[in-house]
Order: structure tokens, then sequence, then C-alpha cells
């Protein structure tokens, strides 16, 4: 054996966790990640465990190994999983996504020794909600996140309720937004199969659950007045309410849920323009995916990360009802007559045009290169503090 090859250190095993690939923007994230993450083997042994038996709905390069546990939503079995897990593979950092798993793969980490950085991708305190039951993740949050040897915010939002409600300390935390891998969604923009429509269409996406706030989306639309239909890609537990919504509101026909697309670039490519109604993001993947394929934006002001986007501000410097941001349309939450003011603006073919010439330029501040090296300038330093 060569004194090179002696001298030469050991790769690092750094394992990523997230609850499953199922569809959902963090799930995309971290494949994005990992795809990207191909010349970092040369220092690192890079796997990946999931927590629950879901389908995939993204690829993992063939390069990651993987480990797929059964934990069914169970945060206790997360837990207890978890810890065997990483007492079997002994890696040198664990890397975790969304809150069960951050909350999991720390406590485990804790009681084994590994070092755990973890990525908070939603507005904490609006993620959890209010409840006996959000009042109990509220207390698991803020006793584990403060154990992590870094956090990972979306958003400086993210970050700054971290700080401010859990108790984390800034000089733990590190902002990198969410990478948006634009060649990739321009190929698939021009390989893949449009929903089929025959008028023009504004289009949302997103998982059907409440804090996406369709429902609002779609009061705001039968209250605009204006002419063509919105189309909602994406599947969940509020489909049939927002089907009756629909009905009720005389919508049937001008509002269509196609359900969930592997692939809605080609739809999202031939739309008049996107609309994200949301409650709360940890970080507006959709809207910048939609500008990436030059659609003008209209966005709800929400905690975190949409005036970041389309205003380069804070959402408490953005003032209430509808503000014209330089790279998009920023409106008030929850605010249905906002939302239609909103939309019947967009709907000018002149205020269309000049956003769309914008949206791809500022989609291209988010690229894959600058947040995967982000990412792993902060795992190797983790990787050396321990």
């Amino acid at each position: 054996m060569s004194a090179d090859a002696v001298a030469q250190p050991a790769r690092k095993r750094v394992l990523f966790i997230i609850n499953s690939l199922a569809g959902g923007g963090a799930e995309r994230v971290i494949c994005t990640l990992l795809r990207a993450s191909q010349d970092e083997l040369r220092d690192s042994r890079i796997s990946l465990l999931l927590l629950d038996r879901e389908a995939a709905m993204y690829e993992v390069p063939r390069w990651v190994e993987v480990e797929q546990l059964d934990c069914r939503h169970s945060l206790i079995r997360s837990i207890w999983s978890v810890w065997r897990a990483l007492r079997r593979a002994r890696p040198d950092l664990t890397v975790s996504f969304l809150t069960r798993s951050n909350v999991a793969n720390v406590i485990a980490g804790t009681l084994l020794g590994i070092p755990a950085v973890i990525s908070e991708r939603v507005n904490t305190s609006s993620h959890l909600g209010s409840g006996a039951g959000a009042a109990v993740a509220r207390l698991l949050v803020k006793a584990t996140y403060v154990r992590a040897r870094r956090i990972i915010a979306v958003s400086q939002g993210v970050a700054d309720d971290l700080r401010d409600s859990f108790g984390v300390r800034s000089e733990r935390m590190a902002v990198i937004a969410n990478p948006i891998d634009l060649d990739a969604i321009r190929v698939q923009a021009q390989s893949g199969a449009p929903v089929e429509m025959d008028a023009p269409y504004a289009v949302t996406m997103g998982r059907l659950v409440p804090n996406k706030n369709f429902g609002m989306l779609i009061e705001a639309f039968a209250r605009s007045g204006i002419d063509g239909k919105l189309l909602i890609l994406g599947d969940g537990p509020e489909r049939e309410a927002l089907a009756r919504r629909i009905d009720a509101l005389g919508l049937s026909g001008r509002v269509v849920m196609p359900g969930f697309a592997a692939n809605p670039f080609p739809t999202l490519a031939r739309a008049a323009f996107y609309v994200s109604p949301s409650n709360a993001e940890g970080f507006p993947n959709s809207l910048l995916e939609a500008m990436s394929v030059g659609l003008p934006v209209i966005s709800t002001n929400c905690p975190s990360g949409p005036s970041e986007v389309l205003a380069d501000l804070p959402r408490e410097q953005i003032g209430p009802g509808v503000t014209f941001a330089p790279h998009g349309i920023l409106v008030a939450p929850n605010d249905p007559d906002a939302m239609a003011e909103a939309l019947r603006a967009m709907s000018d073919p002149a205020r269309r045009a000049g956003y769309a010439e914008c949206a791809p330029k500022r989609a291209a501040d988010f690229g894959v290169a600058r947040a995967k090296d982000a990412y792993w300038a902060v795992i190797r330093q983790a990787v050396a503090s321990a």
C-alpha cells in the first residue's frame, strides 16, 4: 500500500432522512439535492433513510443507498426506528427534512452521539396550528431543535419564527432557499403531455389540504368575474369539500381538478398565469417552478418566502390588500376580495407580459448549484466540528 493511500482520509458517511418520497415540495427538493451531489462522493458516502412505506413519486440517483422503514406516520415508531437504523449504520452525520423526521433524528442522534443537521421546510408556528396536539408538538420541537448541530431554514421568515417561537439561536441557523432545477424543468415542460384545456386558464398546484387554501381561491375566482378557467393540480383530503364548493358557486366546468401530476410543467407552461393562495409556506417551491417556465404569478403574502421571492422584502414590509411587487403580485392572506382584485389585474395582457419577462430571470437566482454548495458547506462544517 502506498503512502498516499495510507494518508487518504476515509470518506464520511452522510445519511439523509425524510418521511417518504410521496408527492410534495420537500421530497422533490431532497431528490434534486441528491442528484446534484454526485461530486461529493469523493469525500462522502451518501445514503437515504425513508421513514414510511409510501409509493415514491420522485427518483433517487442509483448511487445513493436507500433504506425504507415502516413507521406508518407515527412519531413514536419513527423515533424508535430511526434510533435502530442509526445504531446499525453509524453515520458521521445525519441531515433530515420535515418536522417528524427532524424530531426523530435529533432524539435518536442525541442518544447515540451522532450529530444532526435538520432542514426546516415550513413556517413552524403556522404549520403546527393550535389545540392540544399542536401544543405537544410545539414542546417537542422546542425541546429537540435546539439540540441539532445546525438548522437549515428555507427562508428568513422560517428562521425568524424558529428564533422567536422556539428559542433557536440565530448563529446555529443557515438560511438556504430551495433549489430550482431550471434545466430539468424546461426539459420536462417540453417532453410531457399537458392537461387538455379548451379555454385560457390560470393554474395553481399543491396538496389539497386546508393550509393551501384553495377554497379561498375558488371563492375569489367566482368574485373576480374574469374569463377563462381555473385549473387546480393536486390531490388530498379536501377534494370532496372543494368539489362541493365549486358546485355551490356555479363553477362546474370552469374550475377543473384533474388530480396529481408527476410532471406538471407542460401544463404550467401553457397557462396564462399562476396563483398561490396558501395560508403559510416554508418556501414557495411551486411559485418559483411556475416562474421558471415564464409564468407571471400571484401569491398570498403568507409566512414565509413569497415576499422574499417577489419583492426582496420581509413580509412585514408589504402593505395590506394588493401589492404590485417587482417580480409578481402579492395579496393579503385569506382575503378573497383582494385575491379577486389581483386576478382581474393579472387578466391585463400588458401586465402579464411584463411579469412573464422577468419571471425566469428571478427563478434563476434560486438555481441548484448554489443551494447544493450551501448545503454541503453546512454539512462539512458540522462534520468537522463533530
